[in-house]
């Protein structure tokens, strides 16, 4: 298995150093849904950095290549997906598709874009993983074309407990570069947080909602 714990840590690094992944468990992010976090990730950054690129390509192409065998074609999640999944099908030589997030509402009404009829299976390529929701939606959208996923591949995971249930539910293989635990382990080692930041971003993975409303209770009441 090509991601060793060495490796794991190093791409942890990459996205804490180019600001990928930001910690601030005191003055939480709000993410779109409302709610607060202590942790806000934006894996489209590696894409401006060629060091970090390169490396995250190549550590995604030997993955595939030791875990998944021969495989017919990668296909990128729009939109987080799609530039990382087009460098990875280079490299491999192999077709490239990418899956929307919702069908075009003109034309065809693709929700899938490429060439279907070149292919039988492919991979998918996701940036991040959150609840897996919109990831396994990609998923689907290629298994009701015919096409068999044979494993998923994203950069980061926060670790939810809901993301493993859903992943396992629809009985699809994935891996992650690196992962939450990981990265709290990294960013400890370099400074990014203390002992006691560590504890709340440990909290807020065991439970976002509940977190996130004691933290807004607490703000309430100040």
């Amino acid at each position: 298995m090509v991601l060793s714990d060495e490796n794991r840590r190093k791409v942890a690094e990459f996205l804490l150093r180019i600001k990928a992944i930001q910690l601030s468990p005191n003055e939480p992010f709000t993410w779109a849904s409302g709610r607060k976090s202590p942790i806000y990730c934006d894996n489209r950054k590696v894409l401006s950095h060629a060091a970090v690129r390169t490396f995250v390509r190549q550590l995604t192409v030997e993955a595939i290549e030791k875990d998944y065998g021969k495989v017919d074609a990668i296909a990128g999640v729009a939109t987080g997906g799609i530039a990382l999944g087009a460098l990875v099908a280079q490299e491999l030589g192999l077709p490239f598709i990418y899956v929307r997030s919702k069908p075009k509402a003109h034309g065809l009404g693709n929700a899938i874009e490429g060439d279907l009829s070149v292919l039988s299976n492919a991979i998918v390529i996701e940036d991040l993983i959150s609840t897996g929701q919109s990831s396994l939606k990609a998923v689907n959208a290629l298994r009701e074309e015919g096409v068999e996923v044979k494993g998923l591949i994203a950069i980061f995971t926060y670790g939810l407990p809901s993301a493993q249930s859903a992943f396992l539910e629809s009985k699809c293989k994935w891996l992650t570069l690196t992962d939450y635990s990981t990265m709290l382990d990294q960013a400890l080692f370099e400074g990014y947080l203390n002992d006691e930041q560590r504890l709340l971003l440990d909290a807020w993975n065991n439970d976002p909602v509940a977190w996130s409303d004691a933290f807004e209770s607490k703000e309430r009441s100040q």
